[in-house]
């Protein structure tokens, strides 16, 4: 091998080497959709076309009410096929009795989901327009708030319905800049690196903000031993790496909280209202929905690492437009 042929392979040893680096540090990196959010207390994300992908045969798409379908007619997006990914910042109002309610959101949809009949649908709702950077934001008016809706890209939508357009404003500031891999909100630095790989959905921070009644948390009408403002960290992901569980979603659900004493506690009070949610659903009437909650009880486990609680069950996929 002549030094020519060998500086050569070099060259291109080294470029694949660089290209293998850039690809592993993508797959660490959080969504663009999620990393183009505004600083929030709380993010949700759905990765809707893996979810479709995977499950397919198993999911089938619910019963909808004819103003959800005059409405999908009129913009030309069906939601159920053209929705790729959902990102979702939550917002904590200062005032949860206000005009604005407890929680606001800021929204980024990826997928076949703009055109010329989205346009026309927001021009012809909208009582107020913004251009900013090069971006016109409609506003709509939708039960006492106003939503904003500007879209960002050939498949890009941004919706916000904060009280001020600085959130919007934000997301079309982060889209400008091209955002790197790692870019982002402080919320995703610091919590990111939580979720499990491979997840379908997940949702890290105050997450807990929608589900909350007077300081707890509400889930199936059940309070949790879990204030608000905890730090979560849940995640939906396939459990077909565990033989014989193809079509099988794994939840978990992680709270850290402020000291190893506080997550005993919040352990035990966990594992004892799981015991009494699966005495109370034992009654319930054979639907779908039922046995599908009732799945989800009896595979529920609850453990403590430290500080932190972790609940894990799972359910199939079949079961998820149930629920």
């Amino acid at each position: 091998m002549n030094r020519r042929t060998r500086k050569t392979l070099l060259i291109v040893a080294a470029i694949l080497l660089l290209l293998a680096v850039a690809v592993f540090l993508r797959s660490k990196a959080p969504p663009e959709a999620a990393r183009l959010l505004p600083e929030s207390d709380g993010i949700v994300y759905i990765n809707l076309k893996a979810i479709r992908t995977i499950f397919h045969k198993e999911i089938k798409p619910p019963n909808r009410v004819p103003e959800y379908q005059q409405f999908i007619d009129a913009i030309g997006i069906d939601p159920e096929r053209d929705l790729d990914q959902v990102a979702i910042g939550l917002h904590r109002m200062n005032d949860p009795n206000g005009p604005n309610g407890p929680v606001a959101y800021s929204m980024v949809l990826v997928g076949k989901i703009t055109g010329k009949r989205l346009n026309a649908w927001l021009d012809a709702h909208a009582t107020s327009r913004e251009t900013y950077v090069g971006h016109t934001i409609y506003s709509i008016p939708s039960e006492g708030r106003t939503v904003r809706v500007a879209q960002i890209g050939y498949d890009m939508v941004a919706v916000s319905n904060t009280p001020t357009p600085e959130q919007i404003h934000s997301i079309l500031d982060r889209h400008r800049a091209a955002a790197l891999p790692f870019a982002g909100s402080s919320l995703l630095e610091h919590h990111y690196h939580d979720v499990p790989l491979l997840s379908l959905a997940w949702g890290v921070g105050q997450i807990g903000l929608p589900f909350s009644e007077s300081g707890s948390i509400h889930v199936f009408g059940l309070a949790l031993p879990l204030q608000q403002d905890s730090t979560i960290v849940a995640s939906v992901a396939p459990a077909f790496p565990v033989p014989g569980s193809f079509g099988t979603l794994r939840f978990r659900v992680e709270d850290i909280a402020p000291s190893v004493d506080k997550a005993a506690s919040e352990a035990a009070g966990l594992a004892t209202l799981v015991t009494l949610a699966r005495g109370l659903a034992l009654p319930l009437a054979n639907t779908t929905a039922n046995n599908a909650f009732k799945e989800l009880l009896k595979t529920a486990e609850v453990s403590q690492h430290g500080e932190r609680v972790i609940v894990t069950a799972t359910l199939p996929a079949s079961a998820l437009t149930h629920l």
